[in-house]
């Protein structure tokens, strides 16, 4: 664990972060894999592509230098329909493209409103799945039923035999773990 908490794609430009390079490849292979599957691909040809992003990546990523103002996301989009489209033309060199590929392409980014609701959705849940076994499961436990589960700390404090203020504690350090976890990641 890092002394100084610093966020995931300020980890991946060090060489050495191979637990970064992990956590990445486990909080993005779904959904590079969704996107590879909007873009018409069939199962195994899509996980071919999520592959060959990865391969991209590796590369790419410890160069990358995050801009606030600018989308993480809208960056990897790109790099997934790019990668996508040099897939398609080296295999078919005559231009092609279902009318769903067009409309993604011709969309901002090629995600609209939903998706990119739909996107922060899934990073924060993919995130709280993977913090999960970082805390203990009291702590878990008392911050899920008290912001999830939206019930009264009071409550959450008797049923886990532990203080309303210990319910309070345990919402801030998953809560604070989790802007780390995904600083850079949702702007």
């Amino acid at each position: 664990m890092h002394t100084t908490p610093v966020s995931l794609l300020e980890r991946l430009r060090q060489s050495s972060a191979p637990q970064a390079w992990e956590r990445f490849v486990e909080l993005y292979t779904p959904l590079l894999y969704h996107w590879a599957r909007r873009l018409g691909l069939q199962e195994s040809d899509a996980a071919d592509l999520v592959q060959d992003i990865f391969s991209v990546l590796v590369e790419e990523l410890p160069r990358f230098e995050y801009q606030p103002g600018k989308r993480f996301r809208g960056w990897l989009w790109t790099v997934t329909l790019n990668r996508f489209r040099e897939r398609r033309r080296r295999r078919d060199p005559t231009p092609q493209g279902g009318e769903e590929t067009l409309t993604l392409a011709s969309t901002p980014d090629g995600v609209t409103e939903v998706a990119e609701a739909e996107y922060r959705t899934y990073l924060v849940d993919r995130a709280l799945r993977l913090m999960q076994a970082e805390f203990q499961p009291v702590t878990w436990q008392a911050c899920w039923e008290y912001v999830v589960a939206s019930r009264p700390a009071a409550e959450v404090a008797a049923e886990l035999h532990i203080s309303v203020n210990a319910v309070h504690l345990a919402k801030s350090r998953v809560l604070r773990r989790l802007r780390q976890e995904l600083k850079g990641l949702l702007d």
